[in-house]
């Protein structure tokens, strides 16, 4: 009896989970599906902060109960069909934080930008204005900042942080091997400070990205590059000062910021406002069954590991079963004519990066095939780009770092503090090669540096062939150094700059197909379904870690968060011992 009662609740849960998918896509054709119900003359309300994200995430009971963050494909695609919309007659843009490193506002920025070309006015109104924030702000007709807030244009500025000193107090001792005199990401962990290789390459990204930041307001404001640098010498800046500099355009409050003349629209409201979410989700092209696809977009977010993707304490993971699974899917459908690889990842396992590179070698033999690069797509992230016919970067993307590092933590000295002891047992010559008690021995430590050395010989191989370079030439721009897109195009590793729209159009021309929006689009990997994400809610490989550390993860900010998981990636997310195309992290201000 018993027995029978269970597999009666199992059906009945079965049949619910049925019921609500069903009843979940039928609330989603008849409402996200549906344009909105906008009235004419209303303005369109862009709230910018750091939950924009470039793929939807699974969620167990989401849509239904939970709205999904934003993505940047969504709002740029808002955008652009808000630009054409006649009941759309202006947009408020307003920054309460930044979506990512440097790339995604850059992506963000051009969108708006391309809004304005449809003369409808743009405002941005500013609660606090930081150089990242104040950078896309400028994009618009007029900024407007809080009377009481404080333009913090002040500059750039790169932290890293060096633990050889920390574990050394903690009884532990960093033991690792890199190829490339760039190749910084082992630094955090044996050494005290930068290199002087370190130090030069930080110098010259963050000039480059000041540089960047200096050019975009100038052609904004109508000023010139070199007023732009005296002015951000001059901050930060009390808001009648910014305004007397002509950094803003007047100080008011959000219910102020459509300006006095709107105030007489609507009986005395001003313009009918819309939130840019609910425009952005509601506005898509809904289900089309039956329809042919013939783009595919392929997404790469996270660090690079061998098995499933999913996400961890150390954040989004691009597990490489999975992603070979969607590129080979993508390229076996006839009705694919073309794929865009959207890359978004510090690297990773270099030999998952080389099974993902493989499956995209064999796919650019049958298709076209266009890299688009977001906030980074570098060591590893490069890797999988390679393949690419066209690589197109913004230019603040972080690219490059053609290098490869691999070691070990040695943590006996830690244990030995705390009262423990590790003693071992073992056949065969290399088997404690690994060991968490001791350092490498010398012919321990030659046999990594041969494994490291070969591999990045291959590496340099491999970009020299896809980018029609030879070896000697990719090897003086490699080195593990990290460079950024618009760098990454002068030193011939990138061929165009430009977002996620102009790599679609490049694979539509090159696949002879007419230009297309959103519709001929087909996202891979897909979604889970519903029993996948039963079966494992969380979200992939150490969900139930990633619940355990979610309280102490919020208090961090996006920044600190990408940081602190670059951090941890090497001591959690691979094997031990794995020679690693990971690049440095930074936090960035």
């Amino acid at each position: 009896m018993a027995v029978s009662r269970s597999v009666r609740v199992v059906l009945v849960l079965i049949l619910g989970a049925v019921f609500v998918s069903a009843a979940g896509v039928a609330f989603t054709w008849l409402t996200l599906g549906q344009a909105p119900a906008l009235v004419p003359d209303s303005a369109l309300v862009l709230r910018v902060d750091g939950s924009l994200v470039e793929i939807e995430p699974n969620r167990l009971l989401g849509p239904y109960l939970f709205q999904s963050p934003p993505t940047l494909r969504s709002v740029t695609a808002a955008l652009r069909r808000a630009k054409t919309d006649s009941r759309v007659s202006a947009l408020v843009i307003a920054p309460g934080g930044t979506p990512g490193i440097w790339a995604m506002t850059q992506e963000l920025r051009d969108a708006i930008l391309d809004f304005k070309t449809s003369k409808k006015p743009v405002t941005a109104f500013l609660e606090y204005g930081g150089d990242q924030e104040y950078y896309l702000a400028s994009a618009a007709d007029r900024v407007v900042m809080v009377p009481t807030s404080a333009l913090d244009l002040t500059g750039l500025a790169s932290y890293e942080v060096f633990l050889r000193g920390t574990l050394e107090k903690a009884g532990a001792v960093a033991d690792f091997v890199h190829v490339g005199d760039y190749k910084a990401a082992p630094n955090a962990f044996t050494e005290r400070g930068f290199t002087p290789a370190h130090r030069e390459m930080a110098e010259s990204l963050n000039r480059d990205m000041f540089d960047q930041l200096v050019e975009g307001i100038a052609a904004s404001r109508r000023k010139t590059p070199d007023e732009v640098r005296a002015l951000v010498d001059e901050g930060p800046f009390l808001p009648e000062d910014a305004l007397r500099a002509g950094l803003i355009d007047g100080l008011a409050y959000e219910d102020q910021v459509l300006g006095p003349a709107d105030a007489r629209k609507n009986g005395g409201k001003g313009r009918p406002r819309v939130e840019m979410s609910a425009y952005a989700a509601r506005g898509g092209a809904g289900f089309r069954l039956g329809r042919r696809h013939p783009i595919a977009l392929i997404y790469a977010v996270g660090t690079i590991a061998s098995g499933r993707s999913g996400r961890s304490a150390q954040g989004d993971v691009v597990g490489s079963q999975t992603l070979v699974e969607a590129i080979r899917k993508a390229r076996e459908d006839a009705t694919v004519r073309a794929v865009v690889l959207r890359v978004d990842s510090p690297g990773g396992s270099s030999v998952a990066s080389d099974v993902i590179w493989h499956e995209l070698m064999l796919t650019r033999v049958k298709k076209p095939l266009v890299v688009s690069m977001s906030d980074l797509a570098a060591s590893g992230g490069y890797y999988i780009a390679m393949p690419a016919h066209v690589i197109v970067a913004q230019p603040g993307t972080l690219t490059g770092s053609i290098g490869i590092f691999g070691g070990k933590f040695v943590t006996g000295g830690t244990l030995e503090k705390l009262g423990a002891n590790i003693e071992a047992v073992s056949q065969g010559r290399f088997a404690e090669m690994n060991s968490p008690d001791r350092v490498w021995t010398v012919e321990e430590r030659a046999k990594l540096q041969a494994q490291l050395e070969a591999f990045y010989d291959q590496w340099v191989e491999k970009a020299a062939e896809a980018r029609r370079s030879t070896p000697e030439k990719i090897d003086a721009v490699a080195q593990g150094r990290v460079w950024t897109g618009r760098q990454a195009k002068a030193a011939g590793l990138v061929d165009e700059l430009g977002g996620l729209d102009r790599a679609l159009a490049i694979a539509r021309e090159r696949a002879k197909l007419p230009p297309g929006d959103d519709s001929d689009i087909t996202v891979y990997p897909s979604r889970r379904g519903f029993f996948e994400m039963m079966s494992d809610p969380l979200g992939g490989s150490g969900g139930l870690e990633s619940l355990r550390l979610g309280a102490a993860w919020g208090l961090l900010s996006p920044e600190e968060r990408r940081a602190a998981a670059a951090v941890l990636a090497p001591m959690r997310l691979f094997r031990p011992g794995e020679p690693l195309a990971l690049m440095p992290f930074v936090f960035r201000r």
